[in-house]
């Protein structure tokens, strides 16, 4: 397979039909290689547009929907962030690696959560391959982490100070109010909110202390992020 090939073909043929024009990340993309941090069993589906499977070990350790998120759909969140070099960032949903990868070229730090410990090793290894030093794997539940029964302490520390920049790897039913409170003024939250059919990709902005702005440009659908709370009834 032709990876410079089919990279070049990703970025011309998916994401920049999908609005993502920014040289900067358009860049990146062609620099972070992909192919690295997809499973080598599904290593020919690195550059499709899809969302690629995750092996996380043994089955009784597997959750339903972990998997690495569409090209497209990394691309237009790393383009709605704007991550900037002096930037602290925290994503939960690690995953392969590949995201914060990408956010740790962007900012000065990336703290990412993995629930899952196979999947959080491997990142760990894949991360340490690509010579991306400046973000850290932790194998925690990003729901408990940030929920209203977290607890602090000293281990928490990394956890416990405020974000410029905050990345759900997926989805959730409504933005957590836990992870709004984690953001810098002037910092954003990028998270895929609602429910299939469609979802909404929503951007908050902390505009001050006790003032926050939401946009939701584009409709995508993800899979769910684990334990973070769901609607007990939905109605029209």
């Amino acid at each position: 397979m032709n990876y410079e090939q089919a990279r070049f073909n990703m970025i011309e043929q998916q994401i920049r039909p999908w609005e993502v024009l920014d040289n900067q990340v358009l860049s990146l993309l062609a620099i972070v290689r992909r192919e690295d941090f997809v499973p080598l069993a599904h290593r020919a589906l690195a550059f499709v547009d899809m969302e690629i499977p995750l092996d996380a070990g043994p089955t009784s350790q597997r959750e339903p929907g972990q998997c690495m998120l569409a090209p497209k759909v990394e691309a237009r969140i790393l383009q709605d962030l704007a991550v900037q070099k002096h930037e602290k960032v925290l994503e939960i949903g690690t995953g392969s690696g590949y995201m914060a990868a990408l956010l740790a070229h962007r900012g000065q730090q990336v703290v990412t959560l993995e629930i899952n410990p196979v999947l959080a090793s491997s990142a760990r290894i894949n991360l340490q391959r690509a010579g991306v030093y400046n973000a850290e794997v932790l194998n925690r539940d990003g729901a408990a982490s940030f929920g209203p029964q977290a607890a602090a302490g000293a281990e928490d520390d990394v956890l416990n100070s405020l974000f410029d920049v905050i990345v759900l790897s997926g989805s959730v039913a409504e933005v957590p109010s836990g992870l709004l409170s984690r953001l810098k003024v002037g910092g954003r939250l990028s998270a895929i909110v609602g429910f299939e059919p469609v979802m909404r990709a929503t951007l908050v902005t902390r505009v001050a202390d006790k003032a926050w702005r939401t946009t939701q440009a584009w409709d995508t659908v993800a899979p769910r992020l684990l334990h973070f709370p769901e609607p007990s009834t939905f109605t029209f």
